[in-house]
């Protein structure tokens, strides 16, 4: 890879200015209100990889939002790569708690970016870090150091559960096949301490509906005579857990994968202050299940939490109702060998077993996935082992990750290849969360590290 640094330079202006463009494109998924800035930024993307060398693109309609595909195929004897992004992003609330409005990208230099950091939603969630491989596969065909061919997929459906890319992938087995699959969705421990994501957690979503009486009723007429839901589910939920933060649902853990001794002593070898990662969430002290680090709580473990919870009065002021209903959005990440619709069961015949007289539940599945763990003594993450040495200037240290890509599982069953998770962003950049931002020098480094992995995953494969 010669004069991708210089490339960079002389390009920087102009990868930012595309990236902010994109950024300006409110493109939720989760609100139809949304529909037409996803699919806006759909074409965007179209354009984009077009600008960039692919020779073919297209947009590919769905169900539900369009899937981008793109390709460069400069010799059917060589290797491909296979990127996998999505452009859709999460919904921007509160909004109150932006200090910046959340589709008005701005720069701004921080103690941990020194550089400036690109604050806007979907910032490194994931549109930051699918344009860094646009911008690498530019750079790669304009110098004409293409080594391999290269095919992109880009959904807009990640945040909502990528429900219809399972069946586009089904269906296009061909058009998709390839040698190694590529996703910059994940982080690394720090800019000066690279990682590679070898492991992430599967997912099961539900939303919970607890109904008391026909309708809402005087707390001072009817209070202490019928079964309030509020009241109800709070303690509903407070039972999901023992004094030990143990998960109370009988099976849960039945298939969970124990690390050895050996293997959590590896893990504990990565970088990690307590008293950092406190001072960063501005709390006194952590908190999850006993008999385990913060580390390996929101990695190895599964977990169960409350995502978000109402019901009755929220409004100004006082309005004194028992309310008919109450309401919950719960989350569970699972770690491998969790099946994720056997949880989803085992919740929902959970649930509605714990819920007292005079009231009724409801469970609603809403998506999830399986979990994912990628062996390090494979080609693909030698190749990208390398690539990161030979830009950081030394060797990544392989984590496993506590979030969720449930298309990784589906990629492995369905087109029969490992995936590398080659993230560049921080836990530090809220992604998720109000405030979301990228890293101007994570940005450009990924640019500067992809390439690297072509030409390593190439030499290797001959």
């Amino acid at each position: 890879m010669q004069n991708v640094q210089d490339y960079i330079s002389k390009n920087k202006q102009r990868f930012l200015d595309e990236l902010i463009q994109l950024l300006r494109i409110p493109s939720v998924s989760a609100d139809s209100a949304f529909s037409q800035d996803v699919i806006d930024t759909s074409e965007a993307v179209k354009t984009a990889l077009e600008n960039a060398g692919c020779d073919a693109v297209e947009i590919c309609e769905t169900d539900g939002y369009p899937i981008v595909y793109g390709e460069k195929i400069i010799d059917p004897n060589l290797p491909t790569v296979l990127v996998y992004g999505h452009y859709d992003v999460q919904p921007p609330d509160p909004m109150d708690l932006w200090n910046s409005p959340p589709f008005e990208p701005i720069i701004k230099k921080t103690e941990t970016h020194p550089e400036g950091a690109i604050y806007a939603r979907g910032a490194c969630d994931d549109k930051g870090q699918m344009y860094m491989h646009v911008k690498a596969l530019e750079f790669m065909v304009k110098t004409n150091q293409l080594p391999c061919n290269v095919k992109f997929m880009i959904e807009g459906e990640e945040e909502v559960g990528s429900n219809n890319l399972a069946v586009f992938v089904a269906n296009n087995h061909e058009k998709l096949a390839n040698d190694i699959i590529l996703i910059s969705d994940t982080g690394m421990i720090a800019n000066d301490v690279p990682s590679i994501t070898t492991g992430l957690r599967g997912l099961s979503y539900v939303e919970v509906e607890v109904t008391g009486p026909n309708r809402d009723l005087h707390s001072g007429l009817y209070g202490g005579a019928v079964a309030n839901p509020i009241n109800a589910l709070t303690k509903m939920i407070a039972s999901l857990h023992d004094e030990n933060n143990h998960i109370t649902i009988s099976g849960f853990y039945d298939k969970v994968e124990n690390l050895s001794l050996e293997e959590r002593a590896e893990m504990a070898k990565a970088p990690f202050s307590l008293e950092n990662y406190q001072k960063a969430l501005d709390i006194k002290s952590v908190d999850g299940e006993a008999g385990y680090s913060t580390n390996e709580r929101n990695s190895i473990r599964p977990t169960l939490d409350v995502n978000g919870i109402w019901g009755g009065y929220t409004g100004e002021g006082a309005k004194t109702v028992i309310a008919s209903k109450a309401y919950a959005k719960i989350s569970m990440r699972l770690v491998p060998n969790q099946d994720w619709q056997e949880i989803t069961q085992l919740f929902k015949t959970h649930f509605e077993s714990i819920a007292p007289k005079g009231v009724t539940v409801k469970v609603k599945p809403h998506h999830g996935g399986q979990g994912y763990v990628t062996p390090i003594d494979t080609i693909g993450y030698q190749a990208a082992s390398k690539a990161y040495e030979t830009t950081f200037g030394k060797k990544p240290i392989p984590q496993r990750s506590g979030g969720s890509i449930p298309i990784v599982s589906l990629f492995e069953k369905e087109l029969n290849s490992k995936t590398i998770l080659m993230g560049f962003g921080l836990d530090s950049d809220a992604i998720h969360s109000p405030n979301e931002h990228f890293g101007v020098w994570n940005y450009l480094k990924g640019i500067e590290t992809i390439p690297y992995f072509y030409h390593h995953f190439t030499e290797m494969n001959k």
